[in-house]
């Protein structure tokens, strides 16, 4: 398969297709996002750490304006992760200044879409990954489908999780970041730019990774542990490869402390054997060129759980057309994973853009 735009549509749901159909951000209210950070500000040092809430903004221009509050370059403005646009968001952000500048000082900073609206002192700089999770509100209108049924789906969802896809936005407007690691893999000239080569990059272990997620979706087998699999601990980046697979084992997937995973490919040892080798292989074998890639141009192998629990799932039927969900799920990881079990469509109408 070499259509970028495939990792868009017909990704397999673990659940059957949904029965469902619904608006997704008919509002930017429709749509809430609270990153949250999973440690309190230490109230000094250098920096300011600010929450701010946006409303569709995007997050580098939010840090562009910042910046210039605070009379600094936009590089010295840190934030954790990028929040989609269309949303209403609360983000945090680090700044660094004067130790004339209060907290009250900061609460003035202002404008079209986005506001601060808490201020504390700060010892270190927020880089990226640095928070814990998100948690999502969320609102589907013109709801369409029998209340009980999709109340029962969702206790499902709650209860068992959900496939741990990227989500579209990884891929870049209409799949553009795919389609240039396709041209690249094929035998093209990569993107000078170096943002826009990581971009390529990231998009095609993201693809990889659906890819193989999706086969085993397929096979009914995403959500269990396999011979040979490389087994992750749930909430950790840490792993172990379970050749044997014991009673005790499947009962912490089933409790899901453990998890099975997938690659991100790249250079280095690939730590899966057996069977779950064997499905590792089989679905990567037709896109041999982008694993080419990512091995030439370094990137080292990793692993990502092919499972995600939503935790704190919580539902409202509002009325007869409309549904509230509010959930958080670990950072790095996409809302559009749970909707996609939830609406038909919801791919392709949930995160499309890049914030």
């Amino acid at each position: 398969m070499t259509d970028a735009t495939a990792p868009l549509r017909g990704v397999p749901c673990a659940h059957g297709t949904p029965a469902t159909t619904g608006r997704l951000r008919t509002v930017p209210e429709d749509f809430r996002v609270t990153e949250v950070l999973g440690f309190e500000p230490d109230g000094a040092g250098a920096h300011m750490l600010l929450q701010v809430q946006k409303r569709g903004a995007n997050t580098g221009w939010v840090a562009a304006q910042l910046a210039r509050h605070a009379g600094v370059a936009v590089r010295d403005i840190g934030y954790s992760g990028h929040k989609d646009r269309h949303a209403v968001t609360r983000q945090a952000f680090t700044v660094p200044l004067a130790t004339t500048v209060s907290p009250e000082d900061c609460l003035a900073w202002a404008g079209e879409g986005y506001r601060v609206i808490e201020a504390r002192r700060h010892g270190r700089k927020l880089r990226p990954g640095s928070h814990r999770a998100n948690r999502f509100e969320l609102t589907i209108r013109e709801l369409t489908g029998d209340r009980g049924a999709i109340d029962a789906r969702l206790q499902l969802l709650a209860a068992a999780g959900v496939p741990n896809y990227f989500g579209p936005q990884r891929f870049g407007r209409d799949g553009g970041n795919l389609h240039r690691a396709f041209e690249w893999a094929a035998g093209g000239t990569g993107p000078r730019d170096r943002s826009q080569r990581g971009f390529a990059l990231s998009a095609a272990r993201s693809f990889l990774f659906n890819t193989v997620l999706g086969a085993r979706v397929t096979r009914g087998d995403w959500n269990q542990v396999l011979p040979g699999e490389a087994v992750m601990l749930d909430g950790r980046r840490s792993f172990f490869q379970a050749l044997e697979i014991d009673a005790g084992l499947q009962l912490r997937c089933v409790e899901m402390d453990v998890h099975p995973s997938g690659p991100l490919p790249g250079r280095g040892t690939v730590p899966v054997s057996l069977l779950a080798a064997a499905i590792e292989e089989a679905a990567l074998a037709p896109h041999a060129p982008l694993v080419e890639l990512l091995v030439r141009e370094r990137l080292e192998h990793e692993r990502r759980s092919l499972r995600l629990p939503v935790r704190e799932f919580e539902w409202q039927f509002v009325d007869a057309g409309c549904l509230e969900l509010r959930f958080s799920l670990p950072r790095g990881t996409f809302a559009t994973a749970v909707l996609h079990e939830v609406l038909v469509d919801a791919w392709d109408s949930a995160e499309g853009d890049d914030d």
